[in-house]
């Protein structure tokens, strides 16, 4: 049976791509470089196959990447066997691999439950920065800024001439906490409800009254690709991440997000019930 790409293989495949193209080499060229054929270097970077960490190496020694590169594309080769991926807010990664960029790039629809916040993509950056501040307590403002800028950035994806679909189901919880003070507030869930008349867009309230429902335990959203062996689930957690792609994992998110979307409210009263609470504030 045909096993999809890895998570951490995803992520290479797509980073030597970008460091050979900025170097501007084609395949035949930068293969020959480091002794690999044109159709070995082409495996690496459309994810197909098996990896070889000290051809990971030297290609990158090529493409002049920087050492702080170099040793976290090596680290994702020898890595790349393994499926999931725990990836912690201490990571020093460059903006340029982040996973969640380069899996965004290719997918063609995501699928949300959040349970505190209201979810990155639809987030203002004041609201970001707030949210981002009481995470990371003693977070310098530099590495703040930095992780708002990479929130921001992945909202590009909803500005795309043919955008995935994004389906939120929001809990109550996240539209009544205050986050950044009032005015901050009301201009997040303003911005919620413009999202909302979106095509592209579903929103979802899910209301306090529903009671026990499917995913107590907390965020997550599924990334769903152009078919679903390349399915990702991304879990939400202290600290960083979870990366998941196993089969029944996947369904499991699937299943639960499902029952979500039955549980919610409508989309005609999950707007009213935004607007309710923008009069509130």
């Amino acid at each position: 049976m045909a096993v999809g790409p890895t998570t951490r293989r995803r992520q290479l495949g797509a980073d030597l791509r970008r460091l050979r193209e900025r170097k501007g080499l084609t395949l035949e060229e930068a293969g020959a470089r480091v002794g690999i054929s044109k159709a070995t270097l082409s495996r690496y970077e459309t994810k197909e196959g098996t990896v070889k960490w000290p051809a990971v190496d030297a290609l990158c020694r090529e493409y002049e990447a920087t050492d702080e590169v170099r040793k976290a594309m090596v680290e994702l080769a020898k890595g790349a066997k393994i499926q999931g991926w725990w990836r912690s807010l201490a990571d020093s990664i460059p903006e340029s691999m982040n996973l969640m960029l380069t899996l965004e790039d290719e997918v063609a629809g995501e699928d949300h439950y959040a349970c505190m916040y209201i979810p990155g993509l639809f987030q203002t950056r004041a609201y970001a920065e707030a949210v981002h501040r009481a995470s990371e307590v003693g977070c310098p403002d530099g590495e703040v800024q930095h992780m708002v800028d990479i929130r921001m950035r992945r909202q590009e994806l909803l500005q795309r001439a043919e955008p995935p679909h994004i389906w939120a189901v929001i809990d109550e919880a996240a539209i009544h906490r205050i986050v950044g003070g009032p005015t901050v507030m009301r201009d997040q869930l303003q911005h919620v409800l413009d999202l909302a008349e979106v095509p592209h867009v579903t929103i979802q309230i899910l209301p306090f009254s529903r009671g026990a429902h499917a995913a107590a335990v907390g965020s997550f959203a599924l990334l769903r690709g152009q078919t679903r062996d390349l399915d990702v689930v991304y879990v939400d957690l202290l600290g960083g991440g979870l990366f998941m792609e196993k089969p029944q994992e996947l369904e499991r998110y699937r299943l639960a997000f499902d029952y979500l979307r039955a549980q919610a409210l409508d989309l005609e009263s999950s707007t009213a019930a935004i607007h309710q609470r923008l009069r509130e504030l």
